[in-house]
């Protein structure tokens, strides 16, 4: 079957806020020309000295996504940023990654904001690791100890509690959980070297690792 999407200019803005926040967030995205969102509950790390480094105190969490194009991206996090004071600690973190194809949202094209791009040099990377429940802590410790100020952590889960399918040849059933980790480019080899050892990440349905470029970020602390 032949795909077709117009959509290779998309990216997906993610926002860490404060348990709380995502639907306010959501509201003032929907007025800079955003057409819609999805909030997930998130946790932070236990260690909140090492929480603090990413200004989120509060260990619940809540993450939204959102799909622009770049232009519209720019701009609405920009805005974000201004409105709710992502550079002051404890307000969040909001970023961009890019995407090669979307589908399903022919209808939400946000060609109402246009915004000039010039070069941008990449400056943080995600870091996304997908492990059994109850292994998200030991990723965490492992990449704090590599170099890495902390991270987020969703519960994740498959097709169904009798259905199993797979990715990377690793089994995804219910009950997983995901660790978003944002780090400096110099800095994301260290951290996924150290956690591919320490969970032995290349043994079969041990994990998954993946790294994204961030095009744009706001609310990183050093």
């Amino acid at each position: 079957m032949e795909i077709k999407t117009e959509a290779w200019d998309f990216e997906l803005i993610s926002v860490i806020a404060n348990f709380g926040m995502g639907s306010k967030i959501l509201r003032s995205a929907k007025k800079y020309g955003i057409c819609g969102g999805t909030i997930t509950l998130a946790r932070g790390t236990a260690n909140n000295r090492v929480w603090d480094y990413l200004g989120l105190s509060d260990e619940r969490k809540e993450i939204l996504y959102m799909v622009a194009n770049k232009d519209a991206a720019d701009q609405v996090l920009d805005k974000i940023n201004t409105e709710y004071k992502l550079n002051k600690p404890n307000h969040g973190i909001a970023f961009t990654t890019s995407i090669s194809a979307t589908m399903g949202i022919r209808m939400c094209k946000c060609d109402n904001v246009k915004l000039e791009r010039g070069e941008e040099n990449t400056m943080y990377q995600v870091i996304t690791i997908i492990v059994e429940k109850g292994k998200a802590e030991d990723v965490i410790e492992a990449a704090v100890k590599s170099g890495s100020k902390g991270g987020t952590i969703v519960n994740g889960r498959g097709s169904g509690i009798h259905e199993t399918s797979k990715l990377f040849s690793m089994d995804i059933e219910p009950e997983k959980e995901i660790v978003i980790i944002l780090a400096e480019v110099a800095a994301t080899e260290a951290i996924v070297t150290g956690i591919r050892e320490d969970l032995k990440i290349d043994e079969p349905g041990k994990g998954i690792i993946y790294v994204q470029d961030v095009n744009k970020a706001y609310g990183i602390y050093k």
